[in-house]
């Protein structure tokens, strides 16, 4: 890959960043070894970074029994390709192929989530996900009575919206920004780590 900049806005030197995203993203990158491009980027705007973060976290970062780890990440991963947002496609891409540790499914979703092998609950999910990504005006009521259908709470539900309007703030700032994707992310749960 070529070096291209991570951003067409200001990115700070670490040294330069906020004292909270100091600290949040010395974690991160000992935690991955790298800092994602995305961090960098945000960081010139530390509230919005802050803010940022800290409702990625509040969807992502736990298990319920209607939506996994995975699941969400694979929403991510196939609203994100449907808004063509090549940085949250591999970022994603990778973090879905961690945490379901299936080292092509991310590839299956992003390309086409209706022929990757997902358990019915999940193309159900995938479906209306999508659509709220690019069509919002087409998901109805039915289409949230559908995932509570397939077992998804009250909250699950919420989540699914929660995260594709997340993201889709998020593939529209990596776009805007015009943030390449870390080489990192691109062998992440596909080869063993060294």
């Amino acid at each position: 890959m070529t070096t291209a900049p991570i951003s067409r806005f200001p990115v700070p030197s670490h040294d330069q960043l906020a004292p909270e995203l100091r600290e949040r993203y010395a974690e991160v990158e000992e935690r991955s070894g790298f800092l994602p491009n995305v961090f960098a980027a945000l960081a010139w705007r530390p509230a919005e970074a802050a803010a940022f973060f800290a409702l990625h976290d509040a969807l992502m970062d736990k298990e319920t029994p209607g939506l996994s780890k995975a699941d969400r990440e694979l929403v991510v991963v196939a609203t994100s390709a449907a808004n063509d947002c090549l940085y949250c496609v591999v970022a994603h891409g990778a973090i879905a192929r961690v945490r379901a540790r299936d080292p092509y499914i991310a590839d299956q979703v992003a390309v086409d989530w209706r022929k990757a092998p997902l358990p019915e609950r999940m193309s159900a999910v995938l479906d209306v996900a999508v659509r709220l990504a690019t069509e919002p005006v087409t998901v109805t009521a039915a289409d949230l009575d559908r995932l509570r259908g397939h077992g998804l709470t009250e909250d699950d539900v919420w989540d699914v919206g929660a995260i594709v309007s997340l993201f889709a703030l998020s593939n529209r700032l990596a776009h805007w920004a015009a943030i390449p994707p870390n080489e990192e992310f691109f062998l992440l749960g596909r080869v063993p780590r060294r």
